[in-house]
């Protein structure tokens, strides 16, 4: 349940953390409305909001509904689909992916 308290955690704390990612988020996620409850104040205190998921992912509407919410009041992020499950070769590719991210 790593992503989600990533997400948990990490937007709901944004004058600790400014690089959020959650690695196929689980049923703990809270809902867009929680996490991003201002989106205006949101937009410039991130450097990098990272989902990404399986395509396969059974949990997989998590990350979708959070990215929807996201998408529709413009709040900058980066959504990544995969091929694959909920499982380590999905969360090892995402991990390296966002990682390029944060060292730039």
């Amino acid at each position: 349940m790593g992503g989600g308290q990533s997400l948990n955690f990490g937007l709901t704390n944004l004058d600790r953390f400014a690089w959020v990612g959650g690695f196929s988020s689980a049923p703990n996620t809270k809902p867009g409305e929680v996490l991003v409850p201002d989106p205006e104040a949101v937009k410039g205190r991130l450097k990098l909001l990272w989902i990404s998921c399986g395509v396969q992912d059974h949990l997989k509407h998590i990350s979708d509904k959070l990215h929807a919410y996201l998408a529709q009041h413009d709040v900058p992020h980066e959504y990544y689909e995969e091929a694959g499950g909920h499982d380590f070769n999905v969360w090892k590719n995402d991990l390296y992916w966002f990682s390029q991210r944060l060292f730039r």
